[in-house]
């Protein structure tokens, strides 16, 4: 099973409301289980060989003051960058170097915005439009979510 099929699994884990889900066979198995505590998403017991535990679904975290109206109104003409997968946003390939992209630089298609390490994978995210980065949403080493928004870009 590879981080794609994985990935929808988890995605079909959470639309239909499932609590616990476990799959595998000889080589390889898979166990989501989620307990759901004030609107948070606990992983329940740690790995055991050959498993895997993931978070069902990850509670992204609100900003005191922001009403998502007035977010909508003002990313009006700008372009969103969300996230392609589950997993925790890095802005750089190590803690010591420089961010890939701030706010204000310019990008363009095909350049490396951000890493989302899922599952121990680190998965580059490139940029698929060319502008300037108005707004990155998440803070570094912060959980993401798939569909999340990460960059708001202001079209060239």
């Amino acid at each position: 099973m590879n981080v794609k099929e994985i990935q929808r699994l988890m995605d079909a884990f959470q639309k239909n409301g499932l609590t616990e889900l476990e799959l595998g066979d000889e080589t390889f198995s898979l166990k989501l289980k989620r307990e759901v505590v004030t609107g948070s998403v606990t992983v329940v017991s740690p790995p055991q060989a050959g498993q895997i535990s993931v978070p069902a679904s990850i509670t992204p975290v609100a900003v005191p003051g922001t009403d998502q109206v007035e977010e909508d109104v003002q990313l009006e003409g700008l372009e969103t960058i969300e996230s392609p997968i589950i997993g925790t946003f890095y802005r750089s390939p190590n803690p010591e170097a420089e961010p890939y992209v701030s706010v204000g630089d310019v990008i363009r298609k095909g350049q490396v915005l951000c890493i989302i390490e899922a599952m121990k994978i680190m998965n580059e995210i490139e940029s698929e439009t060319e502008g300037t980065v108005v707004k990155i949403f998440p803070k570094n080493a912060e959980a993401v979510e798939y569909g999340q928004k990460l960059f708001a870009v202001k079209p060239v």
